[in-house]
């Protein structure tokens, strides 16, 4: 089969501009993945100020004044998971267990 000088450039650019958009969808895919995988630990970081011996301090006395129940029970559980992950240096988990535990002292 014959190809045409002027086809073969036409086909030539098109290839090039889909490799182009594939590139750069790509690099779209990998910022918004990155994203993704940092904004749990930022949001669970800021929810309550972060994990700092004072919040977590704060959060105990809140619990040790609550009544005596499900939700007392719920936050000793948390508190406890966030002072493992604060040990382990896993500031995202234990500011989310954190402020699961202070939700729990704040239902009724």
């Amino acid at each position: 089969m014959l190809q045409i000088p002027a086809m073969s450039l036409v086909l030539s650019q098109e290839q090039e501009k889909e490799s182009n958009i594939m590139t750069k969808l790509l690099g779209v895919i990998a910022i918004a993945a990155v994203a993704f995988a940092v904004a749990p630990a930022q949001a669970a970081k800021h929810s309550m100020g972060g994990c700092s011996g004072a919040n977590l301090e704060k959060t105990e006395t809140a619990i040790e004044n609550m009544a005596d129940g499900d939700s007392k029970f719920v936050a000793q559980k948390e508190i406890t998971a966030a002072q493992d992950a604060l040990l382990n240096n896993k500031m995202g988990v234990c500011g989310a267990h954190l402020n699961k535990a202070m939700q729990a002292t704040m239902a009724k």
